[in-house]
């Protein structure tokens, strides 16, 4: 069962890694056979080759800074669900809704968004 400080833990490693935009940052986060799905951009990354890859294509969107703030909202045995709301003073603010299904190391093996601009 993961804990609300593993989620925390993950979650600001996401952020630095959304920071940073290192490859070792971003591969630290997720197993090796991992998938990050988001809606309604119909975006399918199986992988974590995918994922890193996928990631790094959108560090345009960063220009001009952003924010990101977070809650937990629950957590059931391994998966942990969080609303967050992302500023980007290029793109605007995003409304999010996580869920994160996490290995017996902390690494991501699930990561499924819902993204609405608001």
């Amino acid at each position: 069962m993961v804990t609300g400080q593993q989620v925390r833990t993950w979650v600001q490693g996401y952020a630095r890694a959304w920071t940073t935009h290192g490859r070792k940052d971003i591969t630290v986060l997720f197993t090796s056979q991992a998938e990050s799905h988001e809606w309604p951009y119909e975006t399918n990354w199986i992988g974590r080759e995918a994922i890193v890859d996928g990631w790094l294509s959108r560090v345009p969107w960063q220009e001009g800074g952003w924010d990101f703030e977070w809650t937990i909202l629950t957590i059931n045995g391994d998966t942990a669900a969080s609303a967050g709301t992302g500023r980007y003073r290029e793109l605007g603010t995003f409304a999010n809704l996580w869920t994160v299904t996490f290995d017996k190391n902390g690494r991501c093996s699930m990561f499924r968004m819902w993204n609405n601009q608001v």
